[in-house]
């Protein structure tokens, strides 16, 4: 059987490297799109680095030419669309650079697909960002979408072009709604990790305490590792479509908390400091997830909950903050 080429945009970050490693697994030539910058990070994908079927290219979201040069360049029998400005509160302070990322950017990738080759398959990721102001609960494929920040707006722009184009130029193209997933590599920007980081440096003494916002806020959290694994499935179905992948629970920050802190044996209202500089212009309060299209269809369901999760977490920043990762 001939090997299949998989091209994945956003290789360097959270789901790039898990996914670039479960396709490595499957014995995939996986083609990782990366940014020509002065900063490539590529503490994420550097135990799988040297693998012999990994091959870092150069690319572009905001280059049409790129896209359409590396699409010609390795022929991938599936593209994997990570790539994005992913942090919320930053698309308030960059909305132009977010919407030309996270929206346009995706219509570029389609366009090199469309003209180059047109028998690939496209898994776009879309964001329960885009249920936003919930008009429905549990959030389902069917649920209208209500964004409320820049970055949800972009999603919801990024997941319609997609629909366009399976639609119009019979594209096979899916999008995956991915409602929050974590994982110790996850940005420590993110409420998680600042939360679980913050746990162990108090706990190692390097910190007094953390600032939060709004810890009443809830989400549907699960693992980052699960979750590549429905992107593959996606593309190996019969026909396209679009699936909520989520583990159908919701835990507040305020749980987070006291998980992440209870592991290293701290009580978080002893630590945590209610900041107003860090609630964002327009709250999404709830988001929970029903996956069960995703689990009739794909067979999928998460391995890892939430309190695996958290403490899996806790535990890579304890190691990291002891013994830094050279």
């Amino acid at each position: 059987m001939k090997q299949k080429t998989a091209l994945i945009t956003g290789v360097t970050g959270q789901d790039g490297s898990y996914l670039a490693e479960y396709l490595l697994s499957l014995d995939y030539k996986v083609i990782g799109m990366v940014r020509r910058t002065s900063t490539i990070n590529f503490d994420r994908i550097k135990h799988i680095q040297s693998h012999v079927n990994l091959e870092l290219a150069q690319g572009d979201l905001l280059d049409q030419s790129s896209m359409m040069e590396i699409v010609r360049e390795h022929q991938p029998d599936e593209v994997y669309n990570l790539a994005a400005q992913s942090f919320v509160p930053t698309s308030w302070t960059q909305p132009v650079l977010t919407g030309e990322f996270t929206a346009i950017g995706v219509t570029r990738l389609l366009e090199a697909i469309r003209h180059v080759k047109p028998d690939s398959r496209f898994y776009q990721a879309s964001s329960s960002e885009m249920f936003g102001k919930v008009q429905e609960v549990p959030q389902r494929e069917t649920t209208p979408f209500y964004p409320r920040s820049p970055y949800g707006v972009a999603k919801v722009y990024g997941h319609w072009i997609t629909v366009n184009y399976r639609e119009s130029y019979n594209l096979f193209a899916c999008s995956g709604i991915l409602f929050n997933h974590e994982s110790p590599r996850r940005g420590l920007e993110f409420v998680t990790h600042k939360v679980t980081h913050a746990a162990a440096k108090i706990k190692l003494g390097l910190q007094k305490e953390l600032h939060l916002g709004n810890l009443d806020s809830q989400r549907d959290w699960g693992f980052a590792g699960d979750y590549v694994r429905a992107m593959w499935l996606m593309l190996q179905q019969a026909k396209p479509d679009d699936y909520v992948i989520s583990t159908n629970e919701t835990h507040t920050v305020r749980e987070l908390c006291a998980v992440a802190f209870a592991r290293v044996g701290l009580n978080f209202e002893d630590h945590v400091v209610i900041d107003p500089k860090f609630q964002r212009p327009a709250e999404v309060d709830l988001l929970i997830g029903d996956p069960a299209k995703a689990g009739s269809i794909l067979g999928w369901e998460p391995q890892v909950h939430f309190r695996q999760l958290i403490e899996m977490m806790v535990d890579a920043d304890l190691a990291d903050l002891r013994e830094p990762r050279r």
